[in-house]
């Protein structure tokens, strides 16, 4: 089965780095024009330029800087995204991350704020104002991307897994709300990717040997991974999938979260991980 995206238009969030520079390469070799999105101009230009260079399909990329967060900002790159042949055809929604960790008793209200805005909003305000073209382009494909943390509770790791499992409902409500226009809409859960973001993870063997105990193929995730079902979800080959959850971690969601207490407890302490707070 060869996968095709060609004369199709697709917007990737987050497309500066890991995983949605590799979706955004991906989509590239397979024949697509892929407008990338994310806050630093500069780290866009330099994925645009590696991207470029090591394509080996015919399609295109090209980027604009824009912060999910900030709804006009997402209008626009959606508007530049679809002005550039006239139809948008599909959007991977990489754009999230986490800025709180630790016991939920001392987690920092505002950090859990500007996390559940970038995970769950940003998703929103992309999926509201792409689903309007896709509608009007006569269908397509939204992907969103989630996490293992959705589904297996990872401790201490704050409003991350809540947060993308608000991105899981959010897609299956509008998959089923967008079905009669034909624009499908799915959602990716990844588990351990090989990312800079998540170095430090191979770094602490407590850790990297926790994670392998847990995940029952005997290795860690790579970006073509998720890269590759990304291109699936974005080809007509998946035409008739829609509202999935789709996990692509190795097994793990099979056994449990990680154990990031030795990693945690020198920070808070074993009474801290518990949720006591000094008085």
């Amino acid at each position: 089965m060869q996968l095709s995206l060609a004369n199709k238009t697709v917007l990737v969030t987050g497309g500066g780095s890991g995983i949605g520079k590799g979706v955004a390469a991906a989509a590239v070799d397979a024949g697509a024009n892929v407008l990338i999105v994310g806050r630093n101009a500069d780290r866009l230009a330099g994925a645009v330029d590696e991207i470029s260079a090591g394509a080996t399909g015919a399609g295109s990329v090209r980027y604009q800087p824009a912060d999910v967060t900030n709804e006009d900002e997402v209008a626009a790159v959606v508007d530049a995204a679809t002005a550039w042949t006239g139809t948008l055809h599909g959007v991977v929604n990489c754009a999230g991350g986490s800025e709180t960790i630790g016991p939920v008793t001392q987690i920092d209200s505002e950090l859990w704020r500007r996390t559940i805005d970038l995970n769950i909003n940003g998703t929103m305000y992309m999926l509201k104002h792409s689903a309007r073209e896709m509608v009007r382009g006569g269908g397509g494909s939204f992907i969103g991307i989630s996490s293992i943390a959705a589904s297996n509770t990872h401790r201490w790791f704050g409003a991350y897994g809540v947060a993308k499992a608000g991105i899981d409902h959010l897609m299956q409500l509008a998959a089923d709300e967008l079905g009669p226009s034909w624009v499908r809409v799915n959602c990716i859960r990844p588990g351990l990717i090989r990312t800079d973001l998540v170095a430090p993870v191979f770094e602490i063997p407590q850790l990297s040997d926790d994670y392998a105990a847990c995940t029952p193929l005997p290795r860690p995730g790579e970006v073509d991974d998720i890269a590759n079902v990304a291109v699936f979800l974005l080809s007509d080959a998946s035409s008739y999938v829609t509202g999935q959850v789709i996990n692509v971690d190795g097994g793990m969601m099979l056994r449990r979260g990680p154990d990031y207490s030795s990693m945690l407890e020198p920070m808070f302490g074993a009474d801290g991980l518990r949720g006591v707070v000094p008085s």
